[in-house]
């Protein structure tokens, strides 16, 4: 095979999605209407996969902050925190999102992909183990390649496999970093957290959590399943984006052990990555605060969360393991999963169409992600159009989609 030869999958695979319309990936919104709803081809369309859990993008203060930001600071930092790119934002919004965790250190990144990726790498070395869980999010897999620490993965959510891997580690576990998520974006399910912390106590090794999908949601300020759960001082270190709940784009690490400053001279996506713009750094700092001080937000949230998932098991799909934010729907069969796909977005529902392998099993997902901004007649739509989908022709043979 050629060099470029490989790409020759990717075109097929583009081919296929193709006859059967507009291509799944890369939809494009033509014009945002709010929160909840755009244009997608010309049609005003529920955006029912946008990860927008507390709906805060067009947050009033919040853009306004960001356009404050824009005319006094410009457009860009042209270069990285360790060159010129440190504003005085940059150092604020790094003490407050310190304070919102209630911890010492905080470091802010570009993306919350390089925050992830890039405290792996600088955190475990060549003589260190990382011990994974199976499920996570590809920055966590990205950054353990790069790391040259040997790479271990436990099954997902399976604290007995952790505890196994980590005593047949021995003396080792005090030198392996446990990597695990809060909420996991595909199926929404979430970590047996407070069983994993006694374990790696237990065991002396370090544990880095991944909140990217929880923060905000869970915790009565917003921390996440942590905060929920009441072991934040046993999680060494929490990673997260500003991409989800906080809707901008960014990322960050906190801890209270004072190598996360340290990380500053060790974390090659911090050090060689220009450093976010000031128009950001200012709407994150506002929706932060909107997030702490959040509980009606939450709240709504997972009343339109429990509405959704109530709604679509009575249709009798077969869904992720429990409600929440991200409520994933099992499709077996890949071209029935794609029609299905093109009937929601046709009749103004977008969600999310995921293809094995970035699935967690050999079944597509049509994963949703609730906001509480959504409406409970958009939850309503939203049901009613899944609802159809099994009564349609297309439906035949794909009842393996169906609860039980």
């Amino acid at each position: 095979m050629s060099l470029l030869g490989k790409f020759q999958a990717f075109a097929d695979l583009r081919d296929e999605l193709l006859s059967h319309g507009t291509l799944p990936f890369g939809v494009v919104t033509e014009k945002i209407l709010s929160p909840t709803e755009g244009i997608v081809h010309g049609r005003k369309t529920i955006l029912a996969g946008t990860n927008n859990y507390l709906g805060l993008t067009f947050d009033a203060d919040a853009v306004k902050a960001g356009q404050r930001a824009l005319a006094e600071e410009g457009t860009g930092t042209t270069g990285s925190r360790m060159a010129n790119g440190t504003y005085a934002g940059h150092l604020a919004l790094e003490k407050e999102i310190a304070e919102f965790f209630n911890r010492r250190h905080a470091l802010v990144f570009t993306t919350g992909f390089s925050a992830t990726m890039g405290m792996v790498c600088a955190l475990a070395g060549r003589d260190d183990v990382l011990l994974i869980d199976a499920d996570c999010h590809a920055s966590i897999y990205d950054g353990c390649r790069l790391s040259g620490a040997e790479i271990l993965r436990f099954r997902h959510n399976d604290v007995a496999d952790l505890e196994k891997r980590l005593r047949r580690l021995g003396e080792r576990a005090a030198n392996t970093l446990v990597v695990t998520e809060g909420l996991y974006s595909m199926l929404g399910d979430q970590a047996p957290l407070e069983a994993m912390v006694e374990v790696k106590d237990r065991y002396g090794a370090c544990l880095l959590l991944d909140e990217a999908h929880s923060m905000g949601v869970f915790g009565n300020r917003g921390r996440g399943l942590a905060e929920a759960l009441d072991v934040e001082d046993e999680v060494d270190f929490v990673v997260g984006t500003f991409s989800k709940s906080l809707g901008s784009i960014g990322g960050f690490c906190v801890s209270n052990r004072p190598e996360l400053e340290l990380s500053r001279f060790a974390a090659r996506s911090y050090i060689f990555t220009a450093s976010p713009t000031p128009s950001i750094v200012a709407s994150t700092r506002v929706t932060l605060q909107r997030v702490a001080e959040g509980q009606e937000l939450r709240a709504q949230l997972w009343e339109n969360s429990r509405r959704l998932y109530a709604g679509l098991t009575e249709a009798g799909f077969r869904l992720g393991p429990e409600p929440g934010p991200v409520v994933a729907v099992f499709v077996d069969c890949q071209e029935t999963a794609i029609a299905w796909w093109h009937d929601l977005l046709e009749n103004g529902v977008y969600v999310n169409l995921v293809m094995p392998p970035a699935t967690p099993s050999t079944s597509c997902l049509l994963r949703c992600s609730i906001s509480a901004a959504h409406t409970p007649e958009q939850v309503g739509h939203i049901v009613d159009r899944f609802a159809a989908l099994l009564a349609e022709p297309q439906a035949t043979g794909a009842a393996v989609t169906k609860a039980g």
